[in-house]
């Protein structure tokens, strides 16, 4: 049973709790859902229900038009359901044999290409261990051909073989949960291409899991790819975040890897008593936030520490929506109270989740009670200490549902994230037009002007989009940059920041090193001068996982990162240029909306330019400090 304990509750949020008992919450749930499924969603009328405007979707003449609720009701269902753990193994078995069949070949890997929800529960599970045991598995969550490049050039070094052979042994899935994710394609065009080239008939290689007649189902339809229903019920009821952990989408991967599906589903089928520890940790952080401490900093024990992301991404994409309101989730910090403000500080912004397992090492109780001693506002769930990760990830769905329940939000839709897809399909296709990306509009107003400084070794510092002027003696692109962060500071226009670079971070040396730039750049400037949360990671990846918060709510110092030149793969044509395009919708997106954001271009991404941009930071350290 899972237990949960709250410190300096204060605002007391036990009233605010009392609401889901009040209005049965979960069973009007229960009972709007079986009604959408059972007589389908013209019969919804979303005036009469609240419940409806918070996990459907409803077009512009007020008719729901998608039902979201799968999040809760696969859970239900596969309780109702002994035979689904068996039928998603015997699918899983069926593509492996398949995949034997054509090529004569064991399956040895897979490349998953999808975005936001549709990979970051796949990022999370290799990263926890869990897919240890099958084959070796790749998120390709860019368009950025060095990610590619870097996968296929692991898969040989792995295998020992040539290309030819290891796309014998890998199973290419894509997977888009929205109608309008372009990305999946892009990625699998090229690898398709790549089957061609080679020679390899690539048809039993290739399966795609998306809504009917997205952009995906379009590509790979028509190719005669192998087409997955993305729930074991057949429907698509689930926002992409949601997919984890009941969708096929989540399934196969574990399956692939012979973890016991039975035990994962089961671990789903929360207890009353669970959802209303739910509901009261809800209660807790949403009280919190009203109060202005909005910044929810994330500890996990050792073997979940790998749900970071994925934990970020349900909460700021699902409730990043209102200017008024957010909660920023911050993960990838070591407890560090020299780092936070002190509790008395009418300034500190910060709540503390605390999950442990019990019996598991890692300091998090003990770390959960320094910071109880220290009088900060702390919430402790306490897990049994063989849970498997799906109760977790199906307790934080009910805990994100309640606090948008209290915040009346619907927590299944993504406007700003769409605002970023939008403005990069206009980008594209004005460059088409114009002869390439350098002559477009949105270029020329990024790039162009004075508002730009250079520093030594390749770094260029952009702040066109930016509205404040950096101080009189701010001369340096080091100084200027400092000097535009800790104005918007003192107007209190800021209270975190993030660090994102497009490219691949994770694969390739190049990208992992530039990441540990980015990690000591983090904590000693913003952590460890300023004291500002702050969020390190990869475009365009982080468009689709917690971009809504960055632009929805705001309050962030946007720093986007790319590299000058890029990585290709000639034989089938792959050059950055829609990934360039997207680093470019991205700063647009945000000045759309008022969000402050520069961009650091590097020249390339080799050691010295590395050295360069860890020089640039330490030098705005030095001016930041001053």
């Amino acid at each position: 049973m899972v237990s949960l304990k709250l410190f300096h509750d204060n605002p007391d949020s036990s009233a605010t709790y009392t609401e889901f008992e009040k209005q049965h919450v979960l069973e009007r749930v229960k009972a709007l859902d079986a009604k959408a499924r059972r007589k389908g969603l013209a019969e919804l009328d979303p005036g009469r229900n609240p419940l409806i405007g918070l996990g459907m979707e409803v077009n512009a003449a007020g008719k729901v038009t998608k039902n979201s609720y799968g999040v809760f009701h696969l859970s239900w269902m596969a309780a109702q359901h002994a035979e689904w753990p068996a039928e998603a193994a015997r699918q899983v078995s069926e593509i492996r044999r398949g995949i034997r069949e054509a090529h004569r070949a064991p399956l040895q890997f897979v490349i998953w290409a999808g975005m936001g929800g549709s990979a970051e529960d796949k990022s999370a599970y290799h990263a926890c261990g869990l897919l240890r045991k099958g084959p070796r598995l790749y998120v390709l969550d860019s368009t950025d051909p060095a990610k590619l490049k870097a996968i296929l050039e692991d898969m040989q070094r792995r295998s020992k073989l040539g290309l030819r052979e290891a796309l014998k042994r890998t199973l290419v899935a894509g997977m888009a949960m929205g109608m309008t994710s372009y990305e999946p394609v892009v990625n699998l065009a090229k690898i398709s291409a790549l089957y061609e080239k080679h020679g390899v008939d690539g048809k039993a290689n290739f399966i795609y899991m998306t809504l009917p007649g997205s952009l995906l189902d379009q590509f790979a339809g028509p190719r005669g790819y192998r087409k997955v229903e993305v729930q074991l019920d057949g429907g698509n009821s689930t926002a992409g975040r949601h997919s984890s952990p009941l969708t096929c989408g989540s399934l196969y991967p574990l399956a692939l890897a012979g973890v016991d599906l039975r035990e994962w589903m089961a671990g789903t089928f929360l207890t009353e008593e669970e959802i209303r520890d739910a509901f009261r940790l809800a209660s807790f952080l949403h009280t919190q936030g009203t109060a202005g401490r909005d910044k929810v900093t994330l500890m996990l024990p050792n073997a979940w520490r790998g749900v970071e992301i994925w934990t970020k991404q349900d909460f700021e994409e699902s409730l990043g929506k209102s200017e008024a309101l957010g909660l920023k989730v911050v993960v990838g910090e070591r407890v560090k109270l020299a780092n936070y403000r002190s509790p008395k500080d009418a300034s500190q912004q910060r709540v503390f989740l605390a999950v442990m397992r019990k019996g598991d090492a890692g300091g998090v109780a003990e770390k959960a009670a320094l910071l109880r001693r220290a009088g900060y506002p702390v919430a402790v769930v306490t897990f049994p200490q063989h849970t498997v990760l799906s109760r977790y990830m199906q307790f934080i769905h009910h805990v994100v549902f309640g606090i948008a329940c209290l915040r009346k939000m619907n927590f299944v839709t993504q406007p700003s994230v769409e605002l970023y897809k939008a403005i990069t399909s206009r980008l594209v296709a004005e460059e088409k037009q114009a002869g390439g990306l350098e002559k477009t509009s949105l270029w020329r107003e990024v790039r162009g002007g004075t508002r730009m400084a250079k520093f030594p070794g390749g770094i260029t510092l952009y702040y066109n989009q930016v509205r404040v002027e950096p101080a009189p003696g701010a001369k340096t692109a080091p100084a200027i940059y400092a000097s535009i962060c800790r104005q918007l500071m003192a107007e209190n226009s800021v209270s975190y920041a993030e660090l994102t670079f497009f490219g691949d971070l994770r694969y390739s040396a190049n990208g992992r090193a530039v990441r540990k730039v980015m990690d000591q750049a983090a904590e000693r400037l913003f952590r460890g001068c300023w004291k500002l949360p702050v969020d390190v990671y990869e475009g365009p990846a982080m468009n689709h996982s917690y971009h809504e918060m960055v632009i929805g709510h705001g309050g962030a110092f946007s720093t986007v990162m790319i590299a000058e030149k890029g990585e290709r793969i000639p034989e089938v044509d792959y050059a950055p240029g829609y990934h360039r395009a997207q680093f470019l919708a991205t700063q647009a997106a945000l000045a759309e909306r008022g969000r402050a954001v520069v961009a650091l271009v590097m020249k390339d991404w080799g050691e010295e330019t590395r050295n360069a941009l860890d020089s640039f930071f330490r030098e705005a350290l030095r001016f930041a400090a001053k």
